[in-house]
């Protein structure tokens, strides 16, 4: 078997030149990546590049227009999210869908309960919940006192945890992070990148949507990067050094040209000047 036999059997989602138009507005042109089953794809980009666009069409939220997407091999339109979960692809969103003032296992099976007894004797099966919380929480290496405690006395990256692991558990072959770090500190955005990491060495694809380079790189093993709908290429990480892929997100030609077009109006010795040629080097 040759190595590209082995990727195409290790690829869960494909997207070829897909695109969304509302009407006259195009929304999301002509891009392309995969999910490759134990990879992180990172898609990044800044507000407006088409992010959501791209999550909801993977998600089952939004059905594309143009363009093809491909789950295990085969073509898919996706008309809700129950078909995108169906066919293994959960999203976990920013702001996430949980109740604070429930306790953890609560939250972990909100809508999916387990019970136990027939007729008028089912009843949920809380041992099994609280059991099944606790181990499921574990193997993502999250390691939490007591499941009774509100998911609301967590920390962001804490919930965030819960949520990868519930996705996990409940059958996810694709996992979709939408800005899971965005409202985070350094030590919480760093939680979360070590659980990002579990779920890929689990076997999972992972999409990791982002607007930070600096959260990308060291987890992702491919990057495909959106500007105004459109992508400026789909790279695997080999391709790809940290210092080029800050410059590409940070507009580097962009603002090399707006530096050279201040220093003649304003003069060589201008602050600005000076710190945009800084954040060039």
């Amino acid at each position: 078997m040759t190595e590209q036999d082995s990727k195409n059997m290790d690829t869960l989602v494909e997207v070829r030149k897909i695109g969304k138009r509302y009407g006259n507005i195009i929304a999301l042109s002509d891009v392309s990546t995969t999910v490759r089953a134990g990879e992180v794809t990172c898609v990044l980009g800044d507000n407006g590049a088409g992010k959501s666009t791209f999550i909801k069409i993977l998600a089952g939220s939004h059905a594309h227009t143009d363009g093809e997407l491909l789950v295990d091999g085969q073509e898919r339109h996706f008309s809700s999210p129950r078909e995108a979960l169906d066919a293994g692809i959960a999203t976990v969103y920013q702001d996430l869908a949980v109740v604070p003032l429930m306790p953890v296992w609560r939250n972990f099976f909100l809508g999916s309960e387990a019970t136990k007894g027939k007729g008028p004797l089912k009843r949920l099966d809380v041992d099994f919940m609280k059991k099944t919380t606790k181990t499921e929480l574990a193997a993502m290496g999250i390691d939490l006192r007591d499941v009774d405690q509100p998911i609301g006395t967590l920390s962001g990256g804490e919930r965030q945890c819960v949520a990868i692991a519930r996705a996990v558990y409940f059958g996810a072959r694709v996992l979709i992070l939408d800005e899971p770090t965005a409202a985070l500190g350094v030590k919480q955005s760093g939680v979360v990148l070590k659980y990002i990491a579990k779920a890929r060495d689990r076997g999972l694809g992972v999409v990791f949507i982002t607007h930070n380079p600096h959260h990308a790189h060291p987890v992702g093993d491919r990057f495909m990067l959106l500007r105004r709908g459109k992508s400026l290429g789909d790279f695997a990480k080999a391709d790809l050094p940290m210092d080029e892929l800050v410059s590409m997100m940070a507009g580097g030609a962009e603002l090399e040209a707006l530096a050279h077009e201040l220093e003649r109006s304003m003069g060589a010795d201008s602050a600005v000047v000076s710190e945009l040629k800084e954040d060039l080097k």
